[in-house]
C-alpha cells in the first residue's frame, strides 16, 4: 500500500521509529524494519543514554508540532503519552538495571534470532554477523548492571537467579546443546560461512555462559531479597503498562469481586461436566478425557494451526473485515529455555513476515490437554492479538509508523485479547463445557493476577470474607499458594507466573483491567447509539485507531 502524506506530527513519529530502530536493532527486527539485522543494540550505559536522548528530542519536537487534523491530533496524543513515559523510565535509571525473567536484554537478544529468515546464504551470513555481536552486547549489558548496582538499582535476587538459569540453558550444558548451536546446525552453506556460523555460535554461547557466571558470582551477592517494588515504583510501571493513572486500591478491590464472580460460574460449569464435582475434580476429568488430548509437540503445533485457520475463515466477513494479508498466521512451538506460555509476534510492515503465534512449553513435555488452550488460540490469534496488531499494521494510509509498529500498550493489547476470548463465547465458539471451563479458567487467572500483583508489590491486606489467609498481608509465598489452590492452572506455569509478576511490576493486571475498559466502552457506545449500534463497525473503527493508553482510548471512544 502507498505511504500516507504525513504532516509534521506524523513525520516526527516516522523519524522517531527510524532513529529508534537504528539504536535498537532488535526492535527493528521485531517490527520488520530492514537494514539492521546484522547488529545488536549497545546495551552499555552509553547506549541506554543515547536511546533516552532520541526519545527526549522527539518528545520536545512533537510538543512544538501543531496537528493538521483529527488523525494527527490522535497521533500526537499517543506519541506524547508513550514516549513521555519512556523518558521517565530513562530518568529513573530503569533501563540500566533492566533484568527480569520475561522481557529484558537476555531474553530480547535470544528471541531476536527466532524472527530472522534462514532461507538463503545471505540470510545465514546476516545471522552469523548478529551472532558474532552477542559477546559485545552482553559485555555492555554487564557494565550497565554493574553501574546500576553501584547506585543501589538492582533487581531482586529471585530475578537474578532465574535469569542466570535461563542463560545457562541457552548457553548449553548438562549434556544439552546450546540454543545457538542448534540454531545454525542445519544451515546449508559453503565451508567458509559454515566456519563463521560455528564460531559465532560458540562465541554467543560463551557470552551467555559468562553472563550467567556474572549474575551468579557477582550480582547475586548484591541483590536484595525483597521482591516487592513498593507503591512509587509500581505506579510508574503501571502507567507504562496501562497508559492510565489507576486507583490501585479500587483495582485491587475490583479484582476480588471479579474473581468471586468467575469462581461462582466455574462451579456451575464444573457441576455440568460432572454433577457434584469441584472445579479441580472437573478439570482432572477433562485432563484425562481423550477428546481433549494431543500427543507430541508437533501434534500440538498442528492442532494450534488448524484451530487458528478455522477461526480466521469463520470470522472473516461475518464478524470482522479481514483482508488477504492478515489471513496468514503461523503457529509455532517456541525454542526451550524461556518461561512457559504463549505469545504473539506481529507481521512486518511489508507483510513478507506474517504474524506468528508461539507456544513455549517444557522441552521434555509431549502430552498436552487442549480444553484449556482453545481460548489461548483465540487470545493470541483471531480475534485476539493477530487481528488487533495486524489491523493496525494494515492502516498505512491513516496511521504513521509509530502507531502501526511501536505503540504497544499492554492494557490496550492484552485487554483486547482477553475481551476477544469473551467475544468468541458470544459468537458461540465455546459452547462445549470443557472449552468453556478453559476460557473461564483463563479469565479467573487474569483476575487473580490483579489481586496478587498489586497485593504483593504493595503488601496489601487480604480482605475478610475471601476464605484465604484473611487479614494477612501478601507475600510471594501466599501468592503462589493462592494461584495453586484457587485456580486450576498448570502448577509448572504458576511457579513461572509468580517470578514474572515480581520482575515485571504492573504488567499482570493489564489483561483484566484492559478488558474491563473495552467492555465499558462498548456498553457506553451502545447506550448512545441505541438501535443504530453496530458491533462489527465498533470493533473495526476502534482497532483501526491503533494502540493507545487506556486514558487516551477512553477519550477517543467517547467520541464514537
Amino acid at each position: 500500500m502507498a505511504s500516507p502524506e504525513h504532516d509534521g506530527v506524523h513525520q516526527i513519529c516516522d523519524s522517531y521509529v527510524d532513529d529508534f530502530a537504528a539504536a535498537n536493532p532488535i526492535m527493528a527486527t521485531l517490527i520488520g524494519l530492514p537494514g539492521h539485522d546484522r547488529r545488536l543494540p549497545d546495551l552499555s550505559p552509553e547506549g541506554n543514554a543515547a536511546r533516552g536522548e532520541i526519545a527526549r528530542s522527539a518528545l520536545a519536537a512533537i510538543g512544538r508540532a501543531e496537528p493538521a487534523d483529527t488523525g494527527a491530533a490522535n497521533a500526537k496524543a499517543v506519541f506524547t503519552e508513550r514516549v513521555g513515559l519512556q523518558v521517565e523510565l530513562h530518568d529513573a535509571g530503569e533501563y540500566d538495571a533492566d533484568l527480569n525473567v520475561i522481557t529484558s536484554p537476555p531474553q530480547d537478544v535470544r528471541q531476536a534470532f527466532d524472527l530472522m529468515p534462514t532461507e538463503t546464504t545471505e540470510d545465514w551470513a546476516t545471522l552469523a554477523a548478529r551472532l558474532a555481536a552477542v559477546p559485545e552486547a552482553m559485555a555492555g549489558y554487564q557494565v550497565s548492571l554493574r553501574e546500576a548496582a553501584a547506585r543501589g538499582d538492582i533487581a531482586a535476587l529471585r530475578q537474578v537467579v532465574k535469569v542466570a538459569e535461563q542463560c545457562r540453558t541457552w548457553a548449553g550444558g548438562g549434556g544439552r546443546a546450546s540454543y545457538f548451536t542448534d540454531l545454525v546446525q542445519g544451515a546449508k552453506v559453503d565451508d567458509a560461512l559454515r566456519s563463521d556460523l560455528d564460531a559465532a555460535a560458540r562465541a554467543a554461547s560463551g557470552a551467555y555462559g559468562a553472563l550467567a557466571d556474572f549474575l551468579t558470582d557477582e550480582l547475586a551477592g548484591k541483590a536484595p531479597t525483597e521482591d516487592a517494588v513498593g507503591e512509587e515504583r509500581y505506579r510508574l510501571w503501571s502507567r507504562e503498562f496501562t497508559g492510565a493513572s489507576l486507583d490501585l486500591f479500587e483495582a485491587y478491590e475490583w479484582g476480588w469481586a471479579e474473581f468471586a464472580r468467575l469462581e461462582a460460574e466455574m462451579k456451575e460449569v464444573a457441576g455440568r461436566i460432572s454433577p457434584g464435582s469441584t472445579i479441580a475434580e472437573a478439570a482432572a476429568l477433562l485432563d484425562n478425557d481423550p477428546r481433549y488430548r494431543v500427543q507430541g509437540q508437533r501434534a500440538l503445533e498442528e492442532w494450534m494451526q488448524r484451530l487458528s485457520d478455522q477461526a480466521l475463515s469463520d470470522l472473516r466477513g461475518v464478524h470482522f473485515e479481514i483482508p488477504d494479508p492478515m489471513m496468514r498466521l503461523e503457529c509455532k512451538i517456541a525454542p526451550p529455555g524461556g518461561g512457559v506460555g504463549a505469545y504473539y509476534t506481529g507481521p512486518t510492515d511489508d507483510w513478507t513476515r506474517p504474524g506468528r503465534m508461539w507456544w513455549s512449553v517444557p522441552a521434555d513435555r509431549e502430552d498436552f490437554s487442549t480444553w484449556r488452550e482453545v481460548t489461548t488460540v483465540y487470545h493470541e490469534g483471531v480475534p485476539g492479538h493477530h487481528l488487533q496488531i495486524a489491523t493496525a499494521v494494515y492502516q498505512a494510509a491513516s496511521l504513521n509508523k509509530f502507531q502501526r509498529l511501536l505503540a504497544w500498550v499492554p492494557a490496550y493489547g492484552e485487554g483486547w485479547a482477553l475481551y476477544a476470548e469473551r467475544l468468541m463465547r458470544e459468537f458461540g465458539y465455546l459452547s462445549d463445557d470443557g472449552d468453556l471451563l478453559g476460557m473461564l479458567d483463563a479469565h479467573i487467572f487474569r483476575a487473580a493476577r490483579v489481586i496478587v500483583d498489586i497485593g504483593m508489590h504493595l503488601k496489601l491486606e487480604i480482605p475478610r470474607g475471601t476464605g484465604f489467609h484473611e487479614g494477612e498481608r501478601w507475600t510471594p509465598e501466599l501468592g503462589l499458594e493462592f494461584l495453586l489452590t484457587r485456580t486450576i492452572t498448570d502448577p509448572a506455569h504458576v511457579h513461572d507466573e509468580i517470578d514474572r509478576y515480581l520482575g515485571w511490576p504492573g504488567q499482570a493486571p493489564t489483561y483484566k483491567l484492559g478488558e474491563r475498559l473495552w467492555l465499558q466502552a462498548r456498553d457506553e457506545v451502545k447506550a448512545r447509539r441505541g438501535d443504530a449500534f453496530d458491533l462489527k463497525a465498533f470493533h473495526q473503527d476502534a482497532l483501526e485507531m491503533g494502540a493507545m493508553g487506556l486514558d487516551t482510548l477512553r477519550e477517543r471512544l467517547a467520541a464514537f
